[in-house]
């Protein structure tokens, strides 16, 4: 990993790279006589589809009320907007765009449509599912969180590989663990695939607009165990995704599964520096055993045993 300013310098190339691509450098939108700024103002109540406060539009786009109020005169001299006292605030004023605005905007849209499919065109099925992927993260990562709802799923082919990366990779650059962590969860998720169907097991998917927000899964407990004794494992979560109750939602479903199979405990092992994954364990009624301290994965570590009663 780069250090801060390399970090900056690969964005600023990122955004030079990316403006080029899809032609903002150009005087004109689509080579029309108006603005990046401007088109935005067109594609936002055009997407709309319904008037909206002047306030509210600069809110959307981020930016300044004045010079939102400017891009809106120039626009209006144009005969593209329709303009109108809000019916129950004269002082604010309601945006739409009029018949000619329309046209202007279903032809930026066409133009986007067709420039964004030339740029795609060259791309597999593969290329385009991890572009796609990296602009949802990037999203995520940057933005609040998005109308897209959080589901719960089974695993598909190819995602026990992408958790066992993933979580080898996080807890290597968050918690310094190293090499012999990721091949603990390889065996893991290799136990979890090959164990019988009963008693149930069962592994989830946290999925926010097509992308892996999470996972936990639920196997029966090993032979050391009392019978009915079901065990918890893997609850992670994606940076992106922290903090919208991935977590807690997960666990939630893991001791209902368990219950509903009618497993008498749920069982996990974790450490105890991992106190955001202890905060949600404490939430769902898990209690704490024992602790024992152990040097595992590079690390001095207290590894914490609860238990939940079904």
């Amino acid at each position: 990993m780069g250090g801060p300013s390399e970090d900056i310098a690969q964005v600023r190339a990122f955004n030079r790279f990316y403006t080029g691509v899809i032609g903002l450098l150009n005087e004109g939108m689509h080579e029309s006589l108006f603005s990046l700024a401007e088109a935005r103002v067109i594609y936002e109540l055009g997407k709309r589809g319904a008037s909206m406060a002047a306030s509210e539009l600069a809110r959307g786009l981020g930016m300044d009320p004045g010079q939102l109020s400017r891009l809106v005169r120039r626009l209006d001299s144009y005969g593209l907007l329709s303009i109108a006292a809000n019916g129950s605030d004269k002082r604010v004023n309601d945006l739409a765009l009029a018949p000619r605005g329309e046209a202007v905007y279903q032809g930026f849209d066409n133009a986007s449509n067709a420039a964004v499919g030339t740029l795609l065109a060259p791309l597999d099925a593969f290329e385009r599912r991890d572009l796609m992927g990296s602009m949802r993260r990037i999203q995520a990562m940057l933005a609040q969180p998005g109308d897209a709802p959080l589901i719960l799923r089974p695993h598909r082919v190819g995602e026990i590989g992408w958790l066992i990366h993933r979580q080898g990779l996080l807890y290597h650059l968050e918690q310094g663990w190293n090499g012999d962590f990721e091949m603990l969860i390889a065996k893991l998720y290799g136990d979890f695939v090959a164990a019988p169907t009963t008693p149930p097991k069962s592994l989830w998917i946290a999925d926010r607009g097509g992308e892996i927000a999470g996972s936990v899964y639920i196997v029966p407990a090993g032979a050391t165990e009392a019978a009915g004794t079901a065990q918890l494992r893997m609850l992670y979560v994606e940076p992106a995704f922290r903090g919208q109750g991935v977590g807690r939602l997960l666990v939630e479903e893991a001791v209902r599964f368990s219950r509903e199979a009618g497993y008498d405990r749920v069982i996990l092992w974790t450490q105890d520096c991992l106190s955001t994954a202890r905060h949600i364990y404490q939430k769902a009624g898990f209690t704490l055993l024992r602790e024992e301290r152990h040097q595992s994965f590079g690390a001095d570590l207290n590894g914490q045993y609860w238990e939940l009663r079904c």
